[in-house]
């Protein structure tokens, strides 16, 4: 089958708190390491509610640092027990006092590689995010893992193929972009972007939301989690619009090197060209 990396991610409903929330994606890690799955990422956030619909000072109590913080110790753990590469989405809260919507990176033997912190910030109706977080601050790093490089875009960030580029000229062969995105606005959206980010950027995205109904706003999270390949075609199908579920499938990562010699994209770049494109 080539070079396979069997790769998960997971959509869950809000539990009404955080160590249940804890548990939950816990245990379903547990599960896609048991069906073999060597590289796992959660939703944006994936702790706490999708709080971002109002603006209330008592949820800045979800955020912790990283990577001292006691989640990402606790992946630290998950990853050394399980031997997975873990993706975990975290409100983060730098010690001076700036709060970031970011990702951590663990590797399969519980190494904390680094983190991603979202670079675009939404603030409109229902989407008050720059009330929590600073934009992102350390560019779009990619994280060496025991499956391959790897990289994230978080949420908002997907409207932008600035980063996803840049993750690709960064080596990216795999790239997770947890989310929290509702039915309405941009649900027609999910389906287009980042199938054509992975034909434009030439390797395969784990697209990742949650589902269920939330306590704040009128949020109807879809899930409809997936995997897309170099190609743009959804792996074996995408998740439950409307259920939990886990995710596993497996990627072949040489499809990337055959897509790349089809089509040239990163030969044929002119970046003398495209001032423009960061012209104030």
């Amino acid at each position: 089958m080539g070079n396979v990396v069997r790769a998960a991610i997971v959509q869950t409903e809000w539990t009404g708190d955080k160590d249940s929330m804890l548990k939950k994606n816990i245990d379903f890690a547990r599960d896609a390491a048991n069906d073999g799955a060597q590289a796992m990422c959660f939703q944006e956030l994936f702790y706490s509610p999708y709080f971002c619909s109002v603006q209330e000072n008592e949820h800045f109590d979800y955020a912790e640092p990283i990577p001292d913080g006691p989640t990402t110790k606790k992946m630290q753990e998950l990853a050394k027990d399980t031997g997975m590469v873990v993706v975990v989405p975290i409100f983060e809260k730098e010690d001076d006092g700036f709060y970031y919507n970011t990702a951590a990176v663990v590797d399969a033997d519980g190494t904390y590689l680094g983190k991603y912190r979202k670079t675009h910030i939404p603030h409109v109706n229902g989407f008050w995010e720059k009330f929590y977080f600073r934009p992102g601050n350390m560019g779009y790093p990619t994280f060496d893992t025991k499956v391959g490089r790897i990289g994230v875009y978080i949420c908002y960030d997907r409207h932008f193929p600035e980063g996803w580029r840049a993750l690709g000229l960064g080596g990216a062969k795999i790239v997770f972009n947890p989310s929290a995105t509702s039915r309405g606005l941009s649900m027609y959206l999910w389906n287009l972007e980042q199938p054509a980010a992975a034909v434009a950027n030439e390797y395969f995205i784990g697209a990742i939301n949650r589902v269920g109904q939330e306590p704040f706003g009128d949020n109807d999270y879809y899930g409809s989690s997936y995997f897309v390949d170099p190609r743009g075609q959804i792996v074996d199908g995408a998740a439950s619009d409307t259920d939990e579920e886990l995710v596993v499938r497996d990627l072949d990562l040489d499809m990337i090197d055959e897509v790349r010699k089809t089509w040239a994209f990163y030969r044929d770049r002119r970046p003398d060209a495209y001032d423009a494109l960061v012209s104030p």
